[in-house]
């Protein structure tokens, strides 16, 4: 149980509690495949290191045992995401701004909010603006210019991103999501369209990759 290496040794997990100084925020806990115990005794030892807890994938039924030992551990239901903040001062960043091209979308698009928000970041959202209506996209010129960073957050075809990586100066993050017909190959279209954009300055992240797509924003932003 030591820390003096810069984690903790619990014998089924190695809690890396040096991250938030080495990487600016704290281990994050990937729930799927976890036992509730594991995860309750990790998320006690970022705690017991003063460090942010963000909890990713995490189902209803587990958030409600969690919460259990787990006081004040909050949750966002569309984003699956777990989440305690310790008190901190407030910190002035830049505006990350998070795009959604459809409603179906926004699950991935949240669990980036819920990222951007724990890491200590000023976030807006703008949902449903895909390229099927551009004109809802361009009505938000405005915001869009005074954004640091963007993620962009699209299925079906993925073309959103190129879009607005066309419109703005500041780096902007694509998330291809599973949501498509057939031919979508769930989410493989859409990351190769992405991946092929013509409009320079996207970084493209794994399908379905809101968590990712928010830390490495949280990183531009910081």
């Amino acid at each position: 149980m030591s820390s003096k290496s810069g984690f903790c040794d619990l014998g089924f997990a190695k809690v890396d509690i040096d991250r938030q100084k080495r990487r600016g925020f704290a281990e994050v806990i990937y729930c799927p495949g976890k036992a509730r115990e594991h995860i309750v005794r990790i998320a006690s030892q970022l705690i017991k290191n003063k460090q942010d807890l963000l909890l990713t994938r995490l189902d209803k039924k587990t958030f409600v045992y969690l919460k259990k030992k787990i006081p004040g551990l909050k949750y966002n239901s569309l984003a699956k995401a777990g989440f305690l903040i310790r008190r901190r001062s407030p910190v002035k960043k830049g505006l990350a701004l998070v795009i959604s091209a459809g409603t179906a979308d926004m699950p991935i698009a949240e669990e980036a909010v819920v990222t951007l928000e724990t890491m200590g970041n000023c976030v807006k959202k703008l949902y449903d603006v895909g390229v099927a209506g551009v004109h809802r996209l361009i009505h938000h010129e405005a915001l869009l210019k005074s954004a640091k960073v963007i993620i962009v957050v699209a299925g079906m075809e993925g073309a959103l991103a190129s879009l607005v990586a066309g419109l703005v100066s500041v780096p902007v993050i694509a998330v291809p999501t599973s949501c498509g017909y057939g031919a979508n190959f769930k989410g493989l279209a859409a990351l190769l369209t992405m991946l092929n954009s013509c409009s320079p300055g996207i970084a493209t992240v794994n399908i379905d990759n809101g968590f990712g797509a928010g830390y490495f924003a949280g990183l531009v932003n910081k």
